[in-house]
């Protein structure tokens, strides 16, 4: 009996044994799997950098061989004579409060003419745009038509505001309200708020250009707004046509195009430039804020400054950037978004070759600065893009 009961106990320990070793090689088969997985994923992300590294490497050259081609190539307007001239002149007259073509050697910003002070230097910064858009090599030089304005510039802030038609509903009016409402006399005087319309609808240019001079009369009188308009023959086929695009790629694109020219037009009038939307509302003494901030507590390495984490908005950029980051913009405009184009330009800028990504990635949270609480928020529903409800908000400071 004895004997019966240790065999019976024997087998049960032998089956216990079996199975947890069954268990134990489940599991190390489980975790094996784990780590080859893990493997795997770094190995891909090894290749996605690598790959990351490559388009960064080619772009790079691909930049430097299309500004020494620009160097090398004419620098004057091309003959604006003969029937291809004529086209070009009928384009123009057909879309009133576009672009001027500035004449290579005349007059053509004389006296009270705001573009007096930029004189020929103006029109060449818009000659870079003609490598990366070949549409623009046919007409002469290029410079947006200013529409209100008295030639503001050495001030420290440009606030940059394009604006288009959303219909029925319009918030630009409560956006500048509220940004110059909040600014005192003297900070007044030291800004400029530049209005861009990028839209060739001349009814709602010219319901704009009433309304600033209606509402904001002494602004206008003193310099302190500027209204713009983004020229319509300035967008690509692509664009107009919509044949090989869709249409809310199209309306990214043509947006990265509008704050690209917006920029150009405010570089050499400010020392920072502030990206903004027609659809903001701002905090009080925001520009108080903003400047004690960047004169006095930000390091000196930035990039940029975020004073919102909405999108494009409320990005604040040193002025002598603004070139190379309308070059890289124009370049992948195609591709992304013009807040998506900000991200990639930080990484390219920051990752250096044979560098760990986490080395990268502090070096980018060393110069990339956002400020809290947000100094802007959204208004409303509508966006700039039609048939789209922009519901995205933040924490406004007090």
């Amino acid at each position: 009996m004895r004997t019966k009961q240790a065999n019976l106990l024997v087998a049960l320990a032998a089956f216990m044994l079996f199975s947890f070793s069954c268990f134990c090689i489940s599991r190390m088969r489980q975790t094996s799997s784990q780590l080859i997985n893990c493997r795997n994923h770094v190995l891909e992300f090894k290749e996605s950098l690598m790959r990351l590294k490559n388009s960064s490497e080619n772009n790079r050259k691909d930049l430097l061989q299309a500004l020494s081609h620009m160097q090398r190539g004419p620098t004057l307007g091309e003959d604006m004579s003969g029937a291809a001239g004529l086209r070009c002149l009928r384009h123009v007259h057909a879309s009133n409060f576009i672009l001027k073509i500035v004449p290579e050697r005349s007059s053509a910003a004389g006296e009270g003419d705001p573009l007096r002070d930029d004189g020929p230097a103006a029109a060449d910064r818009f000659e870079d745009m003609k490598t990366f858009l070949p549409h623009l090599r046919r007409l002469g030089r290029l410079y947006p038509n200013v529409v209100l304005g008295k030639g503001r510039r050495g001030v420290s802030f440009a606030l940059g505001v394009p604006t288009v038609s959303r219909g029925n509903h319009s918030y630009l009016a409560h956006t500048l309200t509220y940004l110059l409402a909040r600014m005192t006399p003297a900070e007044a005087r030291d800004a400029l708020l530049i209005v861009a319309v990028a839209d060739n609808n001349e009814d709602y240019l010219h319901s704009v250009v009433t309304m600033i001079k209606k509402k904001f009369r002494w602004h206008v009188q003193t310099g302190g707004i500027e209204v713009i308009t983004v020229p319509a023959f300035f967008y690509p086929e692509l664009i107009l046509s919509g044949d090989t695009a869709t249409q809310l790629k199209r309306l990214y694109m043509k947006q990265v195009l509008d704050f690209c020219i917006l920029m150009l037009y405010a570089q050499p009038k400010a020392t920072y430039y502030l990206q903004l939307e027609d659809d903001i509302i701002a905090k009080r003494m925001f520009f108080k804020e903003m400047a004690n901030y960047v004169h006095n507590i930000a390091p000196d390495n930035w990039f940029f400054i975020e004073f919102t984490e909405l999108g494009f908005i409320g990005k604040l950029f040193r002025s002598a950037d603004l070139p190379s980051l309308v070059h890289f913009f124009l370049m992948f405009y195609q591709d992304k978004p013009i807040d998506m184009l900000l991200g990639y330009l930080l990484l390219v800028k920051m990752c250096e070759s044979m560098e760990t990504f986490a080395d990268c990635r502090q070096r980018q949270r060393e110069v990339l600065i956002r400020y809290k609480p947000s100094l802007f928020q959204h208004v409303g529903t509508y966006s700039s893009f039609p048939g789209r409800e922009q519901l995205l908000k933040v924490r406004l400071g007090k």
